[in-house]
């Protein structure tokens, strides 16, 4: 039984959480604003978003709300259209989804961390999304894995033959990167702190979640080290794009 088409594929960055292991610098700073390569980690992922062609993006935030506009008003700097969906306290990743629902399209949303940096095209998730919304024997949450960073040695899940298990080797941490349909969230409370975890659990014990590796580039930002790292990688980066020979004749 096929689903119906959905008019666009909704894009929602999670930017609401209080950022703990990132303090002192998140104490005044919510975490996704805080800058690595002379941008705003959040503003990586706008820009990433809008190469891939989705420019109504939802963002929630919590902590230090206002900073968000303040610094991102209604995201046409980047080519976006920036939606907000503010919560008095975090309300956890299901929880926020849930809460932004009223903004969101119906079917397929691309998730993601507005404190990850990768260079991950999301413009490959539009054939999956389309898929996703076409056929109901498709899955309805489809994730990006990627190796397992020192951090997590053990990692989140397994992949077999396309879908994401719950046992099995090797196993891959959680990219924070997915696509998800927004009905598994319409019926679940709003305004309430929800993890995400018990539902992803239950989706892929009933063979609802495909999901895909991704080596490439993939940081996820959660401590001023980290920062501190990724901030000198882009700017090295950009320092050698900088000195690299421009094409065409001088």
């Amino acid at each position: 039984m096929a689903r119906a088409m959905t008019p666009d594929i909704g894009a929602m960055i999670l930017a609401a959480g209080r950022g703990e292991r990132m303090r002192p610098l998140s104490d005044t700073t919510p975490k996704p604003l805080l800058q690595a390569g002379g941008k705003p980690l959040i503003v990586w992922q706008i820009e990433a978003l809008v190469r891939a062609g989705f420019r109504d993006i939802v963002v929630n935030a919590a902590h230090l709300r206002q900073r968000f506009v303040d610094t991102l008003g209604d995201g046409s700097a980047y080519g976006a259209r920036l939606h907000w969906s503010f919560e008095s306290a975090p309300l956890e990743v299901a929880g926020g989804i849930a809460t932004a629902i009223p903004l969101l399209p119906s079917g397929p949303t691309l998730v993601i961390a507005g404190d990850v940096y990768t260079k991950f095209d999301y413009a490959s998730f539009r054939s999956r999304a389309q898929a996703m919304a076409r056929d109901a024997s498709d899955a309805r949450v489809h994730l990006v894995l990627v190796p397992n960073p020192p951090y997590h040695p053990n990692g989140d899940f397994a992949l077999v033959d396309g879908r994401v298990s719950l046992e099995g080797a090797p196993r891959h941490t959680y990219a924070s990167i997915g696509v998800y349909d927004t009905a598994l969230f319409r019926e679940l409370p709003r305004g309430s702190p929800l993890k995400l975890l018990p539902y992803l659990q239950r989706w892929i014990a009933s063979g609802q979640v495909s999901g895909e590796t991704f080596t490439g580039t993939w940081a996820n930002v959660g401590s001023p080290a980290d920062l501190a790292q990724l901030d000198a990688e882009l700017r090295a980066a950009s320092t050698l794009c900088a000195r690299q020979p421009k094409s065409g004749n001088a």
